[in-house]
């Protein structure tokens, strides 16, 4: 039970660094890939972007903290 926890909150430690990271480097470049400046609303464009691609492994991570509460609940009633 507690290495599922560990490992989950590893997970969510490293999908938070990757966004983080994903995100100083939307906000930090003044030029994209294409030569294209950088104007705010871009900037901001992209971003939504990004939260957009990350809607997925957000979802398995809620989904996998459930399965874990429920898991782990059910180890209390059962041990009791």
């Amino acid at each position: 039970m507690k290495k599922r926890w560990i490992f989950w909150w590893l997970v969510t430690i490293l999908w938070m660094i990757i966004l983080g990271a994903g995100t100083a480097f939307i906000w930090l470049r003044e030029v994209d890939g294409a030569g294209v400046i950088q104007t705010p609303e871009a900037k901001f464009a992209s971003f939504i972007v990004l939260l957009i691609a990350f809607l997925f492994p957000i979802l398995i991570q809620v989904i996998w903290l459930i399965v874990n509460l429920v898991t782990n609940s059910n180890k209390k009633y059962k041990s009791a």
